[in-house]
């Protein structure tokens, strides 16, 4: 094979999956969307077609051959563990032999991982994702990764949707048993989804897997009317991040003697739009660590596996 003259980065998750073709110094070729690559869902013979699928499509764009791609990198939901992602890059090769695709290197990482390489440019930086879960990850000077949190939901996830809306079934829980205060979640419940009753609210949770996230905007529209319980659950649930981005920040400090101004950027709607929960989580950030300056992500997850296929390439 002569110089490589592409590389190729990918972003997975369960509805969907993106790509970009682009020159090794970054300059973005070709870009293209498929069906989704979550292999924990779909299985690894899916998700891997689906992702050759992309890297066929790129090429073609541009005419070149599969072979001239020097490294594609697939950042993908359900990644977070070498075993995973040594399984689905397993899957990948094994499907590109059958296919007569002649590709040099395949690797895959987290949906995550490749968030911080794009939320800076694969500079240093610390990124808190806050969705239906929670994590936050950070990269310093030497390119070391840390990480804090995402322990899942039966026992982590701070200051995620899930945490604010287990928090609100708690505190509705406790309003009709007569042993908490009386909120406006109780009425928010009962007219958006219908959860009125506590035989509604333990069918919905325990027979019908019911999505508890998905009740986190009630606890910010609560808590914009002045509700002082969905006000007190998003204090937790702020205090809860903090201390894990908290967490991040000492690991990456450790064996540092100055202090370090650090960029954090957060991702996912819950952080990312302006509303009473984000505000109070820069508010927060701000006071206990005035060395974190906030800011909006450089570029997007994939052209942030972009910028690690790059890397690949001259490692």
């Amino acid at each position: 094979m002569g110089t490589p003259l592409y590389i190729i980065g990918l972003d997975g998750g369960g509805t969907k999956t993106t790509a970009v073709l682009c020159t090794p110094n970054g300059a973005i070729m070709a870009e293209a969307q498929g069906g989704p690559s979550n292999f924990q869902v779909i299985g690894v013979e899916k998700a891997a077609s689906a992702i050759l699928d992309l890297v066929a499509t790129c090429c073609h764009s541009i005419g070149c051959k599969p072979e001239e791609i020097g490294s594609v990198v697939a950042g993908l939901t359900g990644a977070g563990r070498p075993h995973d992602q040594e399984r689905m890059v397993e899957g990948l090769n094994r499907l590109a032999g059958e296919r007569g695709l002649s590709l040099r290197d395949i690797a895959v990482e987290s949906d995550a991982r490749i968030a911080l390489e794009g939320a800076f440019g694969g500079h240093p930086g610390i990124i808190t994702i806050a969705g239906t879960g929670s994590i936050v990850f950070g990269k310093d000077e030497k390119g070391t990764v840390h990480r804090a949190g995402g322990w899942g939901r039966l026992i982590g996830d701070e200051g995620s949707g899930y945490a604010i809306g287990a928090g609100a079934f708690r505190e509705v829980a406790r309003m009709m048993d007569g042993r908490g205060k009386k909120t406006k979640l109780a009425r928010l419940f009962a007219t958006s989804f219908d959860l009125g009753s506590q035989e509604a609210i333990i069918n919905a949770l325990y027979r019908q897997q019911f999505d508890i996230a998905s009740v986190a905007p009630l606890v910010l529209k609560a808590a914009d009317a002045g509700d002082a319980v969905a006000r007190r659950i998003l204090d937790n649930a702020c205090n809860d991040i903090v201390e894990v981005i908290g967490a991040c920040l000492a690991r990456m400090n450790q064996g540092t003697r100055r202090r370090v101004t650090r960029p954090l950027a957060f991702v996912g709607s819950l952080l990312t739009n302006e509303n009473i929960y984000s505000r109070k989580v820069r508010s927060t950030i701000r006071r206990r660590h005035p060395l974190i300056r906030v800011r909006q992500a450089e570029a997007s997850p994939v052209v942030g596996a972009a910028l690690m296929a790059a890397a690949r390439l001259q490692s």
